[in-house]
């Protein structure tokens, strides 16, 4: 560059640093990472293949996703939607019945199984899903080694599920405490 070329520029970047900041009109309302999460956890859901369990998950560390998952036929199987459910009757510990489809898989077990086949590490992470996690689900979230649970809702069999990630020191943290019926 030569000599005034320079000077000019530089008489430009001294104008713009002098330059009048007009104040943003709103300050935009951000969500909360737990918000965030949880949203795109119910995007998630809305692939679902049992119309009985729209369920999304979404596992997280460090505020980045790591993996997400949906309640669905393994692959290969038929879905619900395609074919029907397949029931099966569960009794509870206080002698209630009810009926469950066990064609599909759990989001959250869909979400850790999708990590695995990837070769994503969970240790040290948070998982987003729409209700308490079954029992069968908060045993391979302590396994995997997931530190904190964000649920939309609490599920009418979550008492099991509390108990051990209480006695796991999983972090568990229900955003609505409305009982999910299932």
């Amino acid at each position: 560059m030569t000599g005034k070329k320079v000077t000019k520029s530089l008489a430009r970047t001294e104008k713009s640093k002098g330059a009048k900041k007009t104040p943003p009109n709103k300050k935009a309302v951000r969500p909360t990472w737990d918000q965030y999460f949880v949203s795109i956890c119910e995007m998630v859901g809305s692939r679902g293949t049992c119309d009985r369990g729209k369920s999304g998950c979404v596992i997280v560390k460090d505020k980045r996703i790591l993996t997400t998952g949906y309640v669905g036929s393994p692959p290969g199987l038929a879905h619900c939607d395609d074919i029907g459910h397949e029931m099966h009757k569960v009794t509870h510990d206080d002698g209630r019945e009810t009926m469950h489809c066990i064609r599909t898989v759990h989001a959250e077990q869909n979400a850790i199984v999708q990590a695995a086949r990837n070769g994503i590490a969970l240790f040290g992470s948070t998982l987003y899903c729409k209700m308490t996690p079954c029992y069968v689900c908060a045993k391979l979230i302590i396994s995997a080694g997931i530190i904190r649970v964000v649920a939309m809702k609490d599920y009418q069999a979550s008492k099991q599920s509390k108990r051990i990630f209480k006695e796991a020191k999983v972090k568990l943290d229900i955003l609505d405490e409305e009982v999910e019926k299932y």
